[in-house]
């Protein structure tokens, strides 16, 4: 094809990007590892693919779960100076070798966390490759979403030469002291980026919050985000907090603004592009601080740690927050960040885990790989990842699962915990966790035993209308019916047996 016809096809193709509207109330989401997925596509394929040229089959297959959107983790340009940092660094390459036994140089491709730029890389088809991804998946129903980095920026991205003062500087002394805190840049001191629980990420430069020309440089940077994708994430969102980053970074932070960061810069984007989704990277119990700055979704980790380490009842008591708070909770088993689900619960747990974060109100996400059972997360420099063999019972699995709960009823519908109890000498009632939805005449009863013991329950669906009627119970993933009378439902309650890590994920209705 002639270049001139590649260039208007391209154009066209931006041109046709529509937005798809509000999202729902509670989507599901599906996290990819950008570089990483297109590298698989190649080998797959044989020939060079960016997002340009995904195949029609692979947007297909993904469509094919039912997601609100896709994350398409990694986009934006990475730095080689990231890259030659990180490649000095023995623990680095260490997990490296661990995570892809052939390791070479080029693998580290750099960290998407360590931005260079906020165009997309061109290794991965640059902006005109983005808008037909973007394209691609609005045809089919499914927003975008991309990542943004508040927190610090590459040792070469622009702002270090052209705004220095959007930086926490050091002096010679504190390079002389702590080289490991402090770099020196084109002759000027600046501090590296971190956490205050942790050393500083040698490979960027830490940001400063409370500087006003940043808060409006970032303004300026997620509206134009906004107008190549649907919603950002937003990494480790709770650093800037004022409290947080004052008490992280002390007299070098300077004075302390009247006014949130986010809050100068959430309402600022919302005002001009309105459905746009902003999502929190969200630990230390500061999700509910960072909703009431504006974040239409918060990580919700504390239920993932009490998924993999606590009992039922940690997790019931979890459940039992308020509706609104919940509702704006990022819910998952697997991301880039944690372990994969696959190496860290049993596939029998795994499986209860999946029910659990996929049926409970806010969003759901789901990674890359997690369907096929992978054991071995990628680091996020890495371009290309250890080819593993699928676990095809888990993607049938996983396949059930995205099926039963792609419907309005699991996206805006009513959800309640349900009470359960047991008898004087059987507390096992206590491993079952249950909880129902509603919508018009859509209703869904899910029961897990989250314990590695048979648990038998007797479950009080909160349903007072289900009285004098029989109702019919279908397993959406067993398969199983079961016909119950609506009185015993209501009180004394269901009577459920379910064996270790088992679940029903039963739709209702009227016989």
């Amino acid at each position: 094809m002639p270049v001139q016809e590649q260039e208007t096809l391209s154009e066209r193709r931006i041109e046709r990007v529509t937005t798809i509207g509000p999202w729902p109330r509670y989507p599901t989401l599906y996290e990819i590892n950008t570089w990483v997925w297109l590298s698989d596509l190649c080998q797959k394929s044989g020939k060079s693919v960016d997002l340009s040229s995904v195949p029609p089959a692979e947007w297909d297959a993904i469509a094919s779960f039912g997601f609100d959107a896709v994350w398409l983790m990694g986009v934006w340009e990475r730095s080689p100076a990231g890259i030659a940092i990180a490649n000095q660094n023995a623990a680095l390459l260490n997990d490296f070798r661990r995570a892809l036994s052939d390791f070479h140089p080029e693998d580290n491709v750099g960290s998407p966390y360590c931005v260079r730029s906020y165009r997309v890389d061109p290794r991965l088809g640059g902006p005109e490759g983005l808008s037909v991804a973007r394209n691609e998946l609005a045809r089919r129903g499914i927003r975008l979403v991309l990542d943004f980095v508040p927190n610090h920026v590459s040792p070469d991205h622009p702002w270090v030469t052209e705004h220095p003062e959007y930086f926490i500087r050091g002096t010679v002394d504190d390079v002389r002291n702590d080289s490991a805190s402090f770099v020196e840049v084109d002759g000027k001191i600046f501090a590296c980026g971190r956490d205050p629980y942790f050393p500083a990420w040698p490979d960027v430069l830490q940001l400063s919050a409370f500087q006003p020309g940043l808060r409006q440089a970032v303004v300026e940077t997620i509206a134009s985000i906004a107008s190549q994708s649907d919603g950002i994430r937003c990494d480790m969102a709770m650093l800037l907090l004022n409290p947080i980053f004052a008490r992280t970074w002390g007299s070098r932070a300077g004075q302390q603004p009247a006014t949130e960061y986010w809050d100068d810069v959430i309402p600022a984007i919302k005002r001009t592009h309105p459905n746009f989704l902003f999502i929190a990277e969200a630990y230390w119990d500061l999700e509910w601080d960072l909703q009431q700055k504006g974040f239409d979704f918060c990580y919700d980790k504390r239920l993932y740690d009490r998924l993999e380490h606590d009992n039922a009842e940690a997790v019931r008591l979890h459940l039992c927050a308020d509706l609104a708070y919940q509702g704006k909770l990022l819910r998952f088993i697997e991301n880039h960040d944690e372990p994969r689900a696959a190496a860290t619960f049993s596939p029998e747990k795994e499986r209860a885990a999946a029910v659990t974060m996929a049926t409970l109100p806010g969003a759901r996400l789901f990674y890359e790989g997690q369907f096929e059972g992978q054991k071995v997360r990628p680091p996020v420099f890495l371009g290309r990842c250890r080819q593993e063999p699928v676990d095809q019972a888990l993607r049938a699995f996983y396949a059930k699962l995205l099926n039963a709960i792609d419907t309005p009823v699991f996206r805006s519908g009513r959800w309640s915990l349900c009470g359960r109890s047991g008898w004087p000498d059987n507390a096992s009632y206590q491993n079952l966790v249950a909880w129902t939805w509603r919508k018009e005449g859509d209703r869904y009863l899910i029961i897990v035993n989250l314990s590695g013991s048979a648990a038998q329950a007797r479950v009080q669906v909160p349903w007072d209308d289900a009285r004098g009627k029989t109702w019919r119970l279908s397993d959406a993933l067993s398969g199983t019916i079961y016909d119950r009378n609506g009185d015993d439902m209501v009180s004394p309650g269901l009577y459920v047996e379910l064996g270790p890590w088992q679940c029903h994920l039963l739709q209702a209705t009227q016989k």
